[in-house]
């Protein structure tokens, strides 16, 4: 092993020698870029990139649909058909043929939590989960970690030509690949190198060693409704875990699964009482099942250790390359902020994270950040002081709230009792008065509103609320949010487009919802109220969409294609057909309305002129196929008019090529 380690490092120190003719401003990345000028004519410029032969539909309603666009600078210079755009060809232009592809804006998720969905990504995967002996098993594995051979990076500092090596600690790369980038004056080439060593194995023919005692095993995803409805319990898991505490949280993340260590080590027993706005789950003699529900799982979160800096600035960027693998160039980020969770957390990430980020040229994708409600003079002040737009990559939203829970844990208030519990008509998670004194307050300072609510009482009362909040602040351009609005009264639906309310919604909720909503609702009330995209639409709402990763996986296309079709996993029709939308409206969701969502419709949502050149192509040649079946997948990712996915490789024989001339 220690060898095979001390050879990779050696290739990838000749390999960075050979390779640093080529770190030169042709292969290097910078997306900070030269700024976009309009002092010049579009007619006196020369186009950096030129987009043709393809089907660019560019979200803006003045110019829906093109043939060809023009780059310079990192934005639009102009769109249109290829003989109005021709004169904009000149030496050094890079000309793209997409020979019949479409091409859409870059997709806009309106909620996402970002820095959860990547560390996420390197804990317990339960996602699609539908067996209680796989959760068992997947529990068990992740007690014995996984121990892989390590990828190394050799960075060269300008002048010096001084080698560093670092770890990646994420796992081993399958293949041999190089990346040649540049971030604020440290070029490097990444090299990895295929090692395998293993110290133990697997039944399966995996490497593993025992997690250490008393360190937590985290993760979550699981959704018990793909197991029939069982609630999971630390019965499960406690023969597995017997000597690490565990916390599981439930995909919507308003309910959690703590084994029995975890649940000694945070002190709950059968005297604990439950908290506002939550809830510890026990047996009939009154002893914790392991379940907790919204502000009770702070019980646990409380004890489980902060995660270190370096640990959230590898989440970004994970899940930044996660984001542009799905074509989302822009997210609203909510944040680390969930019920029982520390409302502190969303500031320490600004300030460690995407601060460090931004400042030392990290950011891969455009941020909008939301804050936690209660801290609204905070965020304030800080607007005051730097205003919204911090940099291209980093903006300012506003703060969020929570009215509910959610449905699955049955905790989302409604106005009538779940059908499977019939004393529960669900949780409000805040407390009305000091809800709306938040609110009054937030907004008079110009602050964007943004509250969580999922039932339809839920939803009645922030609406209302709202209504109070303009009568005593006065009327202007607010763009007052409701994340979620999953589930409406009747009568309620025509109240967002009369006070000028965004839903942002979330289709691919209702993949996991449908089911579980007949369960829980019943098929009447299911049916009347849930996931009304097009009536909302119809009555002059303004609809955003967006994935609340790591809730549900962030997947535009596949949630573009969920609202068009509504067909739930093992359906063969749609749920409430009569709200399925057009291709048009779901892909204006996820572009030109989310970007109006959060107030950055000047910048992104469409290929228009002047705004940022971010976009998709995709793998379609038919866009009358795409419009009927809503199939297409990402074949590469633009922002700023670079390319940013895939990843910009040198292959293998060019790669020889290379180190054969370096010898001679």
């Amino acid at each position: 092993m220690r060898f095979l380690i001390v050879l990779s490092a050696s290739l990838a120190v000749l390999l960075s020698i050979a390779l640093f003719p080529l770190l030169t401003t042709n292969y290097l990345w910078d997306l900070r870029g030269p700024s976009f000028s309009t002092s010049s004519s579009s007619s006196s410029l020369v186009a950096d990139l030129f987009v043709t032969n393809g089907f660019i539909y560019t979200s803006d309603s003045s110019l829906p649909v093109a043939d060809s666009m023009a780059v310079r600078g990192g934005r639009v210079l102009r769109v249109g058909n290829y003989s109005s755009l021709q004169d904009l060809v000149g030496h050094g232009t890079e000309v793209m043929n997409l020979e019949g592809k479409a091409v859409v804006p870059g997709f806009i998720d309106s909620h996402v939590h970002l820095l959860v969905g990547g560390l996420q990504l390197a804990q317990v995967e339960l996602g699609g989960v539908n067996k209680k002996d796989e959760f068992i098993r997947k529990v068990k594995d992740a007690a014995r970690r996984y121990c892989y051979g390590r990828s190394l990076a050799v960075f060269l500092k300008p002048k010096t030509r001084r080698f560093h090596q670092k770890s990646d600690e994420d796992g081993i790369l399958a293949w041999h690949w190089i990346y040649v980038f540049h971030t604020d004056g440290m070029k490097a080439v990444f090299v990895a190198v295929k090692l395998n060593s293993k110290s133990q194995k697997t039944e399966s023919g995996g490497e593993f060693e025992d997690l250490k005692h008393g360190s937590w095993l985290l993760g979550g995803g699981w959704n018990n409704d793909l197991w029939g409805g069982e609630f999971p319990m630390a019965s499960w898991i406690d023969d597995v875990t017997p000597h690490n505490p565990v916390w599981l949280s439930r995909m919507d993340r308003h309910m959690g699964l703590a084994n029995s260590v975890a649940l000694k080590t945070a002190a709950i027993t059968n005297n604990t009482e439950d908290p506002d706005g939550g809830g510890v789950v026990r047996t009939t003699d009154g002893e914790p099942t392991g379940l907790l529900i919204d502000s009770a799982m702070n019980l646990v979160l409380s004890c489980i250790p902060e995660v270190s800096i370096d640990k959230r600035r590898e989440a970004l960027v994970r899940a930044s390359n996660h984001a542009l693998m799905r074509g989302v160039t822009t997210v609203v980020d909510f944040g680390r902020y969930f019920p029982g969770a520390s409302p502190d957390l969303p500031w320490e990430d600004f300030s460690e994270v995407y601060r460090w980020a931004d400042i030392s040229g990290q950011m891969k994708i455009r941020v909008c950040l939301f804050f936690p409600m209660n801290a609204w003079s905070r965020l304030q002040d800080l607007i005051h002081e730097k205003g919204r737009k911090l940099s291209q990559w980093l903006y300012l939203g506003g703060v969020k709230a929570f009215a509910d829970g959610s449905l699955g844990s049955n905790s989302a208030l409604f106005y009538e009792p779940y059908v499977d519990d019939p004393q529960n008509c669900g949780l409000q998670l805040t407390d009305m008065e000091r809800l709306l004194n938040m609110t009054v307050e937030s907004d008079k300072s110009g602050l964007q509103v943004a509250i969580h609510a999922i039932g339809d009482r839920a939803n009645d009362l922030i609406l209302d609320m709202y209504k109070s909040v303009v009568a005593t602040n006065g009327m202007r351009d607010r763009r007052f949010r409701i994340e979620h609005a999953q589930h409406l009264a009747p009568g309620t639906i025509g109240r967002f487009g009369e006070e000028g309310i965004v839903a942002s919604m979330q289709p691919d909720h209702l993949l996991d919802d449908a089911d579980s909503a007949i369960r829980k609702l019943g098929v009447e009330r299911a049916q009347r109220g849930s996931y009304l995209f097009r009536s909302l639409l119809a009555l002059g709402g303004k609809l955003s969409f967006g994935s609340d990763w790591p809730v549900v996986d962030i997947n535009p296309l596949g949630s573009i294609k969920t609202a068009m079709k509504r067909i739930p996993p093992g359906w063969e029709t749609a749920w409430i057909p009569s709200e399925c939308i057009s291709l048009s409206d779901a892909l204006n969701a996820y572009t030109i309305s989310a970007a109006h969502a959060c107030f950055l419709e000047e910048e992104v949502g469409s290929l228009s002129p002047g705004k940022f050149a971010d976009f998709v192509v995709l793998s379609t040649e038919s866009w009358n196929e795409f419009m009927a079946e809503g199939s297409a997948s990402v074949n590469a990712t633009y922002v700023g008019g670079r390319q940013v996915y895939p990843y910009p490789l040198v292959s293998e024989a060019k790669l020889i090529k290379i180190m054969d001339d370096d010898k001679t």
